[in-house]
């Protein structure tokens, strides 16, 4: 495997040029090699392009952005150990969302340094005369693609950095204007994006590069925002305000359309990329940087230096390690079983571990209830439930040290290593038959029991926000823990999913939804059943731990609406793409947050409360947008009154 080093520019991506969230400006005078000279150099040219990929680490990955993107909607609420940063993102009592305490101040802060060394390369690069195309493109494509980020998260935002639109900038500044959405879109996101699929290869030149088929994803699903912004459906305010009229004359109907084109052209001329023959293989550790990835930032066990984070030190949630899944990983390292027949000698039987199903516990997150009866009803045929969580907790205790060969668990009934300890059930078939504990109970999380069966039991209406299945898909995977253990407290040395090539029947089949035309074999019915076919297909039951060769593709085609709408569109992302970071900008894209997220259910953070609580959240028109974050505002040379009209309507800076 290639490999390359992604550590940050240290002069470029300090930023003197822009303000990036931190309420002190550098100073001192940028090292000559960061000059913008720089950049007329080959060293300087591939240096920049090294360190664009290394910014992806300090987004991707990053528990705290992580959070943003899923707390609040109806994928995730906040969980039993949550601090501030995950309650207020609820919107459900817990606090307000602030510039302070938003913690979209992870893009914001890393976008911007990275846009500026996208403007060196593309504004200098071809004075050296050597740099192919292609390398350009690569900038090119960061470019908007950090543009994309910050314009669905935060409304408009500046192109010009302080020495002109789209211009590379090394001098501080103090003040800024923030451009239009419209002219972000034409300026800055569809330019690039279209000379990067003219100019970008088939392949990526370093494993993980930026290819053809990646920027056609990103235009085509840019496309298709900005379509959805003009139509604007429920009237969601924008700002800077501004009509929410093209610049070139096309309407939401043409930017569909052409949506539907460009996803279509990469479903049909792929290059080397292509869907996995089963949802398990996306997402198991041992097939990581597959052919269905189009984008990740990296990391690996092989190297601190490589990885961007020690492989075997504690972690210290922070970015540039990969730490997200923590956040969604409740303590199973408290369940207890017995030494001893009589339920007495209580020993820890899941022990923390650097395997995928298990990893190291945070608890700041937790799924609702509805995810499990709703999203994934269908727990038989389709293959994504049991490829998206962890749903059976077995004993591992001889690795930890245990010498025991048997312990005793529910109903004093004995278990041994790699045996069920505590299950999630699929369903509530089995509720009339479950007895809860008032309080942690034997198994010590308050799991119940079921006569004659020895595993501890939770039922879907019984996940509360201190015990609910992990989120096996994005857990640890690592080969060298031995016949240990391992380091389940390191960082997490898998890559962070960012694109994936699946999305490309998505972006096709919701822009056909809202109208556009298709050709034969591409409706968004045949687009859909591409991904639940494959859905369908088995290869390994992680909850049964055994190989399961089955297709259930018919059974899922023939399960398919005829009269997609969009509605099942986000359902089915939903279920492709649980837990991955895309909820909050479908919803906010489409305009259905309030719909779908405003209340929720979960149990309640104790251990042995199993009662439902309904939960009301109060999302506004406002919240659709994220607060600028403070330190920018902070770092602002501006009246008080400039500053909050730089701020997003809705938020109050200090």
């Amino acid at each position: 495997m290639k490999r390359f080093k992604i550590n940050k520019l240290a002069g470029t991506l300090a930023l003197t040029m822009f303000l990036v969230g931190c309420s002190n400006i550098l100073e001192e005078q940028p090292r000559s090699i960061y000059e913008p000279g720089f950049f007329k150099t080959e060293k300087g040219v591939y240096g920049g392009l090294t360190a664009m990929y290394a910014h992806l680490r300090y987004i991707f990955g990053q528990g705290y952005f992580y959070n943003t993107t899923l707390v609040g909607t109806d994928e995730a609420t906040w969980g039993q150990s949550a601090d501030e940063n995950f309650k207020v993102m609820d919107i459900s009592g817990q606090g307000q969302i602030t510039p302070q305490n938003s913690r979209a101040d992870v893009l914001w802060g890393n976008a911007f340094a990275n846009i500026n060394t996208a403007n060196g390369i593309i504004e200098n690069a071809t004075e050296v005369g050597t740099i192919p195309a292609a390398l350009i493109a690569e900038a090119r494509f960061f470019r908007a693609f950090d543009y994309f980020m910050l314009v669905q998260t935060f409304g408009g935002v500046p192109l010009d950095l302080g020495n002109g639109e789209l211009k590379f900038n090394t001098s501080p500044v103090r003040t800024s204007v923030r451009n239009t959405v419209p002219e972000v879109y034409t300026k800055a996101i569809f330019p690039d994006l279209k000379i990067a699929v003219q100019d970008l290869p088939a392949v990526g030149r370093v494993t993980g590069g930026a290819t053809k088929t990646l920027a056609r994803l990103y235009l085509a699903k840019a496309y298709l925002t900005y379509a959805w912004w003009l139509e604007n459906p429920n009237n969601i305010p924008t700002y800077p305000e501004t009509p929410r009229v093209d610049p070139d004359g096309h309407d939401a109907a043409w930017y569909f359309q052409e949506a539907y084109n460009v996803a279509v052209e990469a479903i049909d001329d792929p290059g080397p990329f292509g869907l996995q023959p089963t949802y398990y293989d996306v997402h198991v550790g041992s097939n990581d940087r597959n052919n269905e990835i189009l984008l990740y930032a990296d990391h690996t066990e092989e190297s601190d230096f490589y990885n961007g984070a020690c492989t075997n030190c504690f972690g210290d949630g922070a970015a540039p390690g990969n730490f997200a899944v923590w956040f969604m990983t409740w303590n199973y390292t408290e369940i207890r079983s017995a030494a001893n027949p009589d339920g007495s000698g209580p020993v820890s039987s899941v022990q923390r571990e650097a395997v995928q199903p298990l990893g190291r516990p945070w608890i700041r997150m937790c799924p609702t209830i509805g995810v499990f009866t709703n999203t994934f009803a269908d727990k038989t045929l389709d293959s994504r439930y049991d490829g998206t969580f962890t749903t059976v907790y077995r004993g591992n205790w001889p690795k930890g040290g245990v010498t025991n060969e048997v312990l005793y668990n529910a109903n004093n009934l004995p278990v041994s290593p790699g045996d069920p300890i505590l299950t999630f059930l699929p369903d509530e078939t089995e509720a009339p038959n479950i007895t809860y504990p008032d309080g942690p109970g034997p198994s010590n999380v308050g799991a119940g029991t079921i006569p004659g069966r020895p595993d501890y039991v939770v039922t879907p209406r019984a996940i509360s926000r201190l015990m609910y299945p992990g989120l096996w898909k994005l857990g640890t995977y690592r080969t060298n823990n031995g016949n240990g253990l391992g380091q389940p407290n390191a960082t997490n040395t898998r890559p962070f999913n960012i694109a994936k090539f699946s999305e490309l029947y998505f972006i096709a089949a919701e822009a056909a939804v809202k109208g556009a035309a298709t050709v034969a074999g591409k409706t968004a019915y045949d687009l859909i059943n591409v991904i639940r076919a494959r859905a369908g297909k088995w290869r390994f039951d992680n909850a049964a731990n055994t190989e399961r060769i089955e297709d259930n593709s018919a059974a899922m085609v023939a399960a398919t609406p005829t009269d997609i709408d969009i509605d099942y569109i986000l359902e089915e992302r939903s279920r492709e793409y649980f837990g991955e970071g895309y909820r909050w900008y479908d919803l906010i894209r489409t305009q259905k947050w309030e719909e779908y997220a405003s209340t929720y259910e979960i149990c309640g953070p104790a251990k042995g409360d199993h009662t439902v609580q309904v939960v009301n959240r109060q999302i506004q028109p406002y919240h659709y947008l994220r607060p600028i974050p403070q330190g920018q505002i902070d770092a602002l040379e501006m009246t008080p009154e400039e500053k909050q009209a730089y701020q997003n309507p809705g938020y109050v800076t200090e």
